[in-house]
């Protein structure tokens, strides 16, 4: 039996990508982020084990301990935790540190994945067995964007796509073609928060992948969580990079999405 490990930050994406790993009959082993992950997770893994932000060393010594050789990071780690506390950066994630020519989440996470596969761990796509929870280009649900609304999505995906480019955020809040709110450290629900108050309902939120997204890490995710903040913030329409974006149990996100009014569409970057 092959086994398949798991990086495990917040929300359901890992719970999700370790039920997917156990029906493709794989043997799951999970490291999980301490107060970041759901611990539910422990009862889905065949061996378990809970890590600080920064403890690389101990993450791929279980892995290796395991016989995984082959690994998916599924949830995000807020990274105002770095300012925070639970970290504890032992000398290997130091040392990975030290080689990086800036912060930015692709130059970090790119590190560990170089780090890892020196150990002899592969990280994979994320999403590789979830690509049925990644819609394709056009209406999503029932609700229809207006001719209006179209054209605030695309221009809201033309700026988004521009902050993600400058690895800033992946989400934009915009109404009557200007952007109320752009998505920083603080993640995608609490931009939604700020650009909600600001635009007084009616809003237009976008959500899009960095350009060449590298899909083993930080790939844009929505659950019910999001959805929540879309009804709070009374949207009009939430849009999102086709193919690209993964939706956290996405009949109940399009179901509950269709009860409110909101318009869900996947736009496809034109080439």
């Amino acid at each position: 039996m092959k086994t398949m490990g798991i990086i495990a930050g917040n929300g359901r994406f890992p719970i999700l990508v370790a039920e997917e790993a156990k029906r493709a009959g794989y043997r799951v082993v999970i490291t999980a982020i301490e107060q970041e992950a759901e611990s539910c997770l422990e009862r889905l893994a065949d061996a378990f084990c809970w890590i600080k932000v920064g403890e690389l060393k101990k993450l791929a010594d279980f892995f290796k301990n395991e016989g995984c050789h082959e690994a998916i990071m599924a949830g995000k780690v807020e990274k105002v935790r770095f300012f925070k506390e639970n970290v504890r950066l032992d000398l290997d994630m130091m040392k990975v540190l030290m080689k990086l020519r800036d912060r930015k989440d692709d130059s970090l996470l790119g590190g560990i994945a170089n780090y890892l596969f020196s150990k002899g761990i592969t990280l994979l796509d994320s999403t590789c067995l979830l690509k049925a929870c990644m819609p394709g280009p056009g209406v999503l649900g029932k609700k229809k964007p207006g001719g209006t609304a179209m054209e605030n999505i695309a221009f809201g995906f033309e700026m988004a796509k521009k902050i993600s480019a400058a690895d800033m955020g992946q989400t934009v809040v915009v109404k009557k073609k200007a952007v109320l709110a752009v998505e920083a450290i603080e993640g995608t629900d609490e931009t939604i928060r700020r650009g909600g108050a600001l635009g007084n309902g009616k809003i237009i939120v976008v959500k899009v992948a960095k350009p060449d997204q590298d899909m083993r890490f930080d790939v844009p995710a929505v659950g019910l969580k999001t959805l929540e903040r879309l009804i709070e913030a009374r949207a009009e329409a939430f849009a999102f990079e086709a193919h690209k974006t993964l939706f956290i149990g996405m009949d109940l996100f399009v179901e509950k999405a269709n009860r409110a009014g909101i318009a869900l569409y996947g736009v496809e970057e034109k080439k």
